[in-house]
């Protein structure tokens, strides 16, 4: 796909991981295609991506109920900690109910002192310009008054981490990079996402550090061969493995969990960086505001790591219809879109397991029928990102570099 908006444009980088030159395209009036819409080369790729992503999933799930699962039937068996949860959950049932983005997600009030580094050097070379990793004390608090004192003592959370892309001659439009579940690391973001490439195109980039990610969690190691070691030290104390703890640790934890990153939502505008243009470029399938349109649903698909959870559930006592109607407080199906229309795209892949495209379509209905983008791959592997990526700087020129 090309037009003459993209003639300016450098060429798009050929992605790290080869992968068959299989096209995407925008969807239609009806949604997704149907399987039968598909060429015999497209399903192909869209069934073995499926196959592929389901015993990633299954895998990562299978890990997940190990590690965590102390953590979430502990509190099941302890009868004190157990009715507690079950208040936390009818008080986010309860803000659920309200419907209201403001009352939910409310902005920060004070202003955050930053500081900023050089990167290293290998940053600088993949971006070829000044790079900076930034810091500084987080905004959030809890918004359930029970939960404040605990939130505050998770003190590497507490602090913001980014890495920040910037031309030298002054902001530019600035795309907001948001990784997914435990996938952190700046350079691995920057490769897979051709970042390099958007900011040849004229953007600021800023990726920036989930909750319980990275240098955000306990045990943080930057080595990868310490990886393993790292995720049984988070287990033992009780930090979870590699951002677990954000959304994984308990049934609290995937309904609140996702406040830190709204707390933190506005860090672009106060660093100035050309914010009246800021823009997020998520995780095609990682990102917080497709991922968990029905964050319920998708638990029931992580089938080991849920069966745990309805283990404690059944030991604790907890009522399902409590537990589903706080699990709407962060999904965006729950809340009218704040982006005008002609700003909002969605981007899917066919053969997604992880974050499956009915979710996205959900997310479609509700946006009004926005634009619309999928592609044939999975959850990880991007079939056709030079088509996809083309696709967003298209979409974006229009109000990005007015």
């Amino acid at each position: 796909m090309s037009s003459s908006q993209d003639s300016d444009a450098p060429p798009v980088d050929p992605p790290p991981i080869p992968v068959p030159d299989v096209s995407g395209a925008d969807a239609s009036i009806g949604g997704l295609p149907r399987r039968v819409d598909l060429t015999l080369r497209q399903r192909l790729i869209v069934d073995s991506s499926a196959a592929a992503d389901i015993a990633l999933r299954t895998a990562i799930a299978s890990l997940l109920s190990v590690t965590m699962m102390p953590t979430m039937l502990g509190p099941a068996l302890r009868r004190s900690e157990s009715r507690a949860e079950r208040d936390n959950m009818r008080f986010y049932a309860e803000l659920a109910s309200a419907k209201d983005p403001e009352l939910s997600f409310p902005a920060p009030t004070e202003e955050p002192r930053i500081s900023s580094r050089a990167a290293n050097p290998v940053a600088e070379w993949m971006a070829h310009g000044p790079v900076h990793n930034i810091r500084f004390n987080s905004s959030f608090e809890a918004v359930n008054p029970a939960l404040r004192e605990q939130c505050r003592g998770y003190v590497r959370n507490n602090v913001v981490h980014a890495q920040h892309w910037r031309h030298e001659d002054g902001p530019h439009p600035t795309l907001c990079v948001i990784h997914g579940f435990m996938g952190s690391p700046y350079l691995f973001n920057g490769l897979f996402f051709s970042l390099p490439w958007f900011y040849r195109s004229g953007y600021d980039v800023l990726l920036y550090t989930l909750p319980f990610h990275g240098a955000r969690r306990k045990g943080f190691s930057l080595q990868w061969l310490r990886l393993l070691r790292s995720w049984f030290r988070g287990f033992r104390r009780g930090d979870g493995a590699g951002g677990a703890r954000f959304p994984f640790a308990d049934r609290l934890s995937g309904v609140h969990g996702c406040r830190p990153y709204c707390a933190d939502r506005n860090v672009a505008r106060r660093l100035h960086v050309g914010a009246d243009r800021l823009r997020r470029r998520p995780h095609p399938g990682g990102d917080p505001q497709r991922a968990g349109c029905h964050p319920r649903q998708n638990g029931r698909r992580v089938v080991p790591r849920e069966l745990c959870g309805a283990v404690a559930d059944l030991i604790a006592g907890t009522d399902d219809d409590v537990v589903r109607a706080a699990t709407k407080y962060p999904s965006p199906l729950n809340y009218p879109p704040l982006v005008p229309k002609h700003r909002r795209l969605i981007i899917t892949g066919l053969g997604d397991r992880l974050a499956p495209p009915e979710q996205a379509e959900l997310l479609w209905e509700h946006w009004d029928r926005c634009a619309f983008h999928w592609f044939p791959g999975n959850h990880i592997l991007h079939i056709s990102q030079p088509d996809y990526l083309r696709r967003m700087t298209r979409f974006m020129r229009d109000f990005m570099f007015q």
